[in-house]
């Protein structure tokens, strides 16, 4: 897909200078588990989101062990049963058959004597590589970081290793490896996340690469067998945004429109993102033998909201589905323990596909709303004059864009709280300073905007208890943004630059 003036106004050099006003403007400026009901339908607990996951009870982050196995997509979470704020942490565990209706299973990994289970990932070992298994039963394997909160507390830098656990049962119970950790710590701080992915190389064998966050920067390391690791080579001192912490990386093969391969790392950090706090970054490019070359040195963006972070794909996705498929965790460390939830914090966002798109030869990364949500989607609204009241607190919003590109709409409540999205002067914006309870952090109460110089055609806009995602020309741009109404969202107002729009009520 082409799109016109991109490269006259967005040049490397340019790109870099946005960032910095865009920081500047920054500044001035879930589907739920089945035992547990959405506040819409029966006013017991404020704010749980109706169609987005969210835990039970207590603290939730990281989305960890993204895995598709025999018709059911495995979530697991950095999770803390015990509190609503960040503790020891534990991987929950949730499974689904659709993306959108989430059973709730009992906790997965438990702290041990080696630390606390922070974030990894989960592979299928189809042919039993690791010996963990057998060819009839191939395991499935888990790599993640163990986080000794003793070794911290002494001030080592070596606290964080890598261990495995493997699930005979397709993940329904699981067993750590007698032999971790499987990767120490050669003396960094921060050397956390595994993500495994199996590459094929140019002789037709398989290899297990992993992607490690280490600090500043990403390590690559490769295994035979799931168990033992060296050390490849590694990407990131002094490209692209530098913030913050590294954390949560991901190596991706993907097609690029002209159908020849790229490879993608997604890095999410903090802080340091555009919007304040925490967000993850990408860059395109080749990876050859433990080395990833990025195209350039631009700094691009996955979703350009403050509340969409470390963010992974799923793993073995048949490949009839021919998709890349994401989910991130929907909030921000700049106040992620302080929102004004009860019982439960944080939500995930919702799963989308992701995928590269051209911009006057630019590559860019897309990530479109999963097409399963679809199927949530209840009787139609349509805009009557140029306001409509809102059928619930859970709703998609789909929209057609006037010629002059310019748009902008308000969502409101009888409670004179509003949110307003809109674009002008080449910059999409959502604008959260009235939309509700705020004191909770100085920074909560801001608008916040991404540049677009392309034009806007479409917009979706799911909207739910907590929540607003706002994509433009199905994910070309994506906006992710908290919300805390004192009462539910009761009416739409269109200001300028809609031709149609529909209200779709959303059934979980």
């Amino acid at each position: 897909m082409k799109h016109k003036h991109y490269s006259n106004w967005m040049n490397f050099n340019q790109a870099k200078h946005f960032i910095l006003i865009l920081l500047s403007i920054g500044t001035l400026l879930s589907c739920t588990t089945k035992s547990v009901p959405s506040f819409q339908e029966n006013n017991l607990e404020q704010f749980r989101p109706a169609y987005h996951f969210t835990p039970a009870k207590g603290w939730m982050n990281d989305p960890n062990g993204l895995i598709f196995i025999d018709g059911e997509y495995h979530l697991f979470f950095q999770h803390y049963p015990d509190s609503t704020v960040w503790g020891p942490m534990h991987w929950g565990h949730a499974v689904s058959k659709d993306l959108l209706t989430w059973e709730e299973l009992p906790i997965a990994l438990f702290p041990d004597s080696l630390g606390y289970i922070f974030s990894g990932s989960a592979v299928l070992d189809e042919k039993n590589s690791s010996g963990l298994g057998s060819t009839t039963t191939p395991p499935l394997v888990a790599l993640f970081t163990y986080h000794d909160p003793k070794g911290e507390k002494e001030g080592t830098k070596d606290f964080q290793t890598q261990g495995l656990a493997f699930s005979l049962d397709k993940g329904q119970t699981w067993q750590k490896y007698e032999g971790n950790p499987v990767l120490k710590n050669p003396g960094i701080r921060d050397f956390r996340d595994p993500k495994i992915t199996q590459i094929t190389q140019a002789n037709g064998k398989s290899t297990w690469v992993m992607t490690l966050a280490a600090k500043d920067r990403v390590h690559f390391y490769e295994s035979a067998n799931l168990k033992e690791w060296a050390f490849l080579g590694e990407f990131g001192q002094g490209v692209g945004a530098h913030g913050g912490v590294w954390e949560c990386p991901e190596l991706l093969s993907m097609n690029s429109p002209d159908g020849s391969q790229k490879w993608v790392l997604l890095v999410s950090m903090n802080p340091g993102g555009p919007q304040k706090g925490s967000a993850a970054q990408y860059f395109i490019g080749d990876f050859k033998k433990g080395t990833f070359t990025p195209d350039d040195t631009m700094i691009r963006w996955l979703d350009y909201g403050p509340d969409n972070y470390a963010g992974v794909t799923w793993a073995n996705i048949p490949e009839g589905q021919n998709r890349t498929l994401w989910i991130g965790w929907m909030s921000n460390w700049d106040y992620a323990q302080v929102v004004p939830t009860l019982t439960w914090r944080s939500s995930m966002t919702v799963p989308r596909e992701i995928s590269l798109f051209d911009v006057d030869g630019t590559l860019l990364l897309k990530s479109a709303p999963a097409k399963e949500l679809e199927k949530l989607r209840g009787k139609a609204y349509d805009l009557s004059g140029n306001e409509s009241l809102l059928p619930s607190a859970a709703v998609e919003i789909l929209a057609e864009v006037t010629r002059d590109d310019n748009f902008s709409m308000m969502l409101s409540n009888e409670l004179g709280e509003e949110v307003i999205i809109n674009k002008e002067m080449g910059l999409v914006t959502v604008d959260r300073r009235k939309a509700g309870k705020a004191s909770f952090h100085p920074d909560f109460a801001a608008a916040h905007s991404a540049p677009m110089s392309w034009t806007a055609n479409k917009l979706r806009i799911f909207l739910d208890a907590s929540s607003i995602e706002v994509f433009v020309n199905e994910g070309e741009l994506v906006l992710t943004s908290l919300l805390f109404p004192s009462s539910p969202w009761k009416k739409l107002s269109v200001q300028q630059g809609l031709k149609s729009l529909e209200i779709r009520e959303v059934h979980p």
